[in-house]
């Protein structure tokens, strides 16, 4: 495993991470609680020091998950968790949904209360990263998400403020950054071989002021290892359904197509190894949270750390634009 910093003001965290919104129980199909325990303890045991969550992955029962694996192992030490809040889920809690409900509030009350919530299931006293669960743009333009931020720093209940851009505002919500340099000290972002946005106008940003990067949805929901066909189908609880669709997939799938021959430069490591080794290759990119629901998905992502390089000229200009 390697390890960076995560930007000028950050901690220093595994190149690969664990993402942990798989093993929710909500949004992915079903899932297996003792396994996703192992999961977790596996990754611990191979050199991942970081691990994302957000408070609504489940209404809870991620942040609850990593808690228990923490507890049982005896505490927290080295492990950096980051999480997130401002889905406000907790009016859903006695309700049977199949796929979270969006209702976003990020008020001050609301993020201060849930980052207590958060630090219960956790069961840690200081949460490592805060991130503001990817609002649109006009409420990252309001005061409220960043006196939150702000107090919850000052209150030492967290360390580092964080912010997860909206998936396809890369580009559009750019400009936020120039208004919080100071405060901002990560941000996570959709980020992987076919959807490489990012690159024009966001990491330049976040470079030239020092925050550090986590690249999230790095295999495309699990299409860049290669496993899916074009039909493919999702079931209703499973949130690619919505995420890819038929016309979707087909549109993914033929992009990936064209990367094939970039693939087999990787003599030995598998196409989601290689994809994942293309975020943490970017001087920029310091992490990449690949989800997992058991300890063989685990082993496999964490090869990927052993990619260091990759040849961005033998890819295509970049792929999509905001939608």
């Amino acid at each position: 495993m390697r390890y960076k910093k995560l930007g000028a003001r950050g901690p220093i965290v595994s190149a690969v991470g664990f993402g942990a919104w798989g093993i929710s129980g909500r949004d992915w199909g079903k899932t297996d609680d003792n396994q996703s325990k192992l999961a977790i303890g596996k990754a611990f045991d191979n050199g991942v020091t970081f691990i994302d969550t957000a408070d609504v992955y489940g209404f809870g029962h991620s942040e609850k998950l990593i808690g228990q694996v923490l507890k049982e192992r005896g505490g927290k030490k080295d492990i950096i968790i980051a999480t997130k809040a401002g889905n406000n889920f907790y009016p859903y809690l006695n309700e049977n949904h199949d796929v979270t409900p969006y209702n976003p509030d990020y008020s001050k009350k609301h993020l201060i209360y849930a980052a207590e919530q958060s630090l219960k299931r956790l069961g840690v006293e200081v949460i490592d990263i805060l991130q503001l669960h990817s609002p649109v743009v006009d409420l990252l333009e309001q005061d409220e998400p960043w006196e939150a931020l702000e107090k919850l720093k000052k209150d030492g209940k967290i360390l580092h403020a964080g912010w997860s851009v909206r998936s396809f505002g890369e580009t559009s919500q750019a400009h936020i950054l120039d208004q919080h340099p100071e405060l901002l000290d990560v941000i996570q972002v959709r980020y992987n071989i076919l959807e490489r946005e990012a690159e024009r106008v966001l990491f330049p940003k976040a470079m030239k002021y020092g925050i550090g990067v986590i690249a999230r949805i790095p295999i495309l929901f699990g299409l860049l290892t290669g496993k899916f066909t074009r039909d493919h189908r999702f079931s209703d609880d499973d949130h690619r359904k919505m995420n890819l669709s038929p016309e979707q997939l087909e549109k993914y799938l033929d992009k990936f197509e064209e990367l094939k021959p970039v693939y087999s430069l990787f003599e030995g490591y598998t196409k989601g190894q290689v994809s994942l080794g293309f975020c943490i290759s970017h001087p920029v990119c310091q992490t990449v949270i690949p989800g997992c629901k058991t300890g063989d998905q685990v082993l496999e992502n964490i090869k990927a750390a052993e990619i260091d390089s990759f040849p961005m000229d033998k890819l295509p200009k970049i792929i999509n634009s905001e939608k």
